[in-house]
């Protein structure tokens, strides 16, 4: 079973995941654009018992009523995001993970709220 760690800026906050994730994605919501100031964020999804945290606690606020997102409370870094409408999942931030070049983007979610100026042309499908 494949193993992987990830971190916070600081190393504080630290994860590790066991197995393939369902899922990985660029989200384009101006949500995730604003938590992260940054054009598009990329997640992988994994079920809950799939990740155990270490170290200290990230801190969690709700950014929307069915969001809830994490960072690390000494550095600031963004760790995960939740949405009520998938209780048993967490999204990982992709490049909060050690080694994050084997997985690959399928998807773009939120696509209809991207920034006009970033050019994708990669071809993966686009979701709004």
């Amino acid at each position: 079973m494949e193993i992987r760690s990830g971190h916070c800026l600081c190393r504080a906050v630290r994860f590790e995941t066991r197995g393939a994730p369902k899922w990985v994605a660029f989200c384009h919501c101006e949500s995730c654009r604003r938590a992260l100031s940054a054009p598009v964020a990329a997640f992988a999804s994994f079920r809950d018992e799939n990740v155990a945290f270490s170290g200290e606690a990230p801190r969690t606020y709700r950014s929307s009523p069915a969001v809830e997102r994490a960072f690390c409370g000494r550095c600031g870094s963004p760790i995960w995001y939740r949405n009520d409408d998938l209780p048993e999942e967490v999204h990982l931030l992709l490049a909060s993970f050690e080694d994050d070049r084997n997985w690959r983007p399928e998807k773009h979610d939120f696509y209809s709220e991207h920034l006009p100026w970033l050019v994708c042309g990669d071809g993966l499908p686009a979701k709004d």
